[in-house]
Formats: C-alpha cells, sequence, structure tokens
C-alpha cells in the first residue's frame, strides 16, 4: 500500500483547519498489530511532507518546527496510509515503526502491562521477535536453532504439531489441545518468516477469500 501525494492534498482540504487552530491531532497506529504509538501534531505543511516523503513529519509545539520521527534517533515512522474521522479534525496515520517509537525506548508511548495488551499487538510482538532471531546464533534459542536447521526440518516440525492437534481434539483434552495449537501456531510462525512471508500474508488471504 503506497500513500499518494494526491491523496494528502485532499485530507488538507477536508481537514477543520480553524476548528483545531491549525494543527490537527494525529494518532500513530502500527498497520500489522493496530497498536497505538504515539499522538503528534501536524500542520498543512508537515501532512504534505509525510506524503512526499513517506516518513512521518510532525509539527513540534515546543521546537516550533516541523520535526520528522527518527530524524535523531533513527527510529523513523514508514507511512502505510492516513485517513481522516468522521468530524474532519483527527489524523488516523498507520505506520511500518522502525525501531522503538517512545524516546524511553519502549514500543508505544502507552505504557500497557503485556498481560492487558490485545492478543493481536502480541501476536504481532512474537512475529517480530521470531524475525529477528532469523540470523541468531543457533546456540542462542530454540528458534534459532530451528532456522539453522532448514527449511525442511522446520516444515517437519508443522506436519507433526498438526498431527498432535488432531490427536489432542480427538481424545477430547481441551488443555492439550490449546497446548499444542499453541506449538502448531507458533512452528507455523517459524515457517512464514523462513520464506519470507508472514501472518499478514495469511490474514490478507484470508480476508480475500471472505470477501
Amino acid at each position: 500500500m503506497t500513500f499518494k501525494v494526491e491523496e494528502a492534498s485532499l485530507l488538507i482540504e477536508r481537514i477543520n483547519w480553524s476548528k483545531v487552530d491549525g494543527l490537527v491531532p494525529a494518532i500513530i497506529q502500527d498497520f500489522r498489530s493496530s497498536q497505538v504509538l504515539m499522538m503528534g501534531y501536524m500542520n498543512q505543511e508537515a501532512l504534505a511532507k509525510t506524503a512526499e516523503t513517506g516518513k512521518v513529519t510532525f509539527f513540534s509545539r515546543t521546537k516550533e518546527r516541523l520535526w520528522t520521527k527518527g530524524e535523531a534517533s533513527g527510529n523513523a515512522l514508514q507511512l502505510i496510509n492516513m485517513s481522516l474521522d468522521c468530524d474532519n479534525d483527527t489524523l488516523l496515520v498507520k505506520v511500518e515503526p522502525i525501531g522503538p517509537t517512545c524516546h524511553l525506548g519502549n514500543t508505544s508511548c502507552w505504557d500497557v502491562d503485556p498481560q492487558e495488551e490485545s492478543q493481536m499487538v502480541w501476536l504481532s510482538q512474537l512475529e517480530r521477535l521470531l524475525e529477528a532471531r532469523k540470523n541468531a546464533d543457533p546456540e542462542s534459542s530454540y528458534t534459532a536453532s530451528l532456522y539453522a536447521k532448514g527449511t525442511k526440518r522446520i516444515s517437519q516440525k508443522v506436519g507433526e504439531e498438526g498431527v498432535e492437534v488432531a490427536l489432542a481434539a480427538t481424545s477430547g483434552d481441551k488443555s492439550e489441545l490449546v497446548c499444542e495449537s499453541a506449538d502448531l501456531v507458533y512452528h507455523l510462525m517459524v515457517l512464514l518468516q523462513d520464506q519470507g512471508l508472514s501472518m499478514n500474508d495469511v490474514i490478507n488471504k484470508l480476508k480475500q477469500r471472505h470477501g
């Protein structure tokens, strides 16, 4: 998905700039996990530059100038899409984060207990962890050792876990079914990463079939 400069022009025309005193609130959301990462403000110039460069740019009220996220830290926000709410006074900006978004080094500027995070946010974080292990030392983790053993072995594990899921369901052991399903999903995610794919590709195919 590529956001076009022309689309930004249409947004600029639609925004009720007088209502927001020239600075529209921009809610930044991870397009994969839907996790809210931060909130900033954009004036017309910042919005146009965001669309033009593909890097999210805000108007800094403290520095009184345009500020591109990551210009100092390198933790940029790659633009995926922008949309307006029904009142034309708030932007939703979907991004691919490069590194942690919060200046404190956290994924999000909101401190959320991992146990309270949405399931999709947690799953997305797990997927990124699995991706990071692709080039890790095989001695450092089970995931890294799987990648080192290659596609054939990972595929075998997916097959084995699939059988275990079926056996658990057949036996009526729900606790075991949950455990084996977790093993299956984990190994499937590793296999997808091994093949340069992600759960997003699977979800998009499901959406396509549903449509």
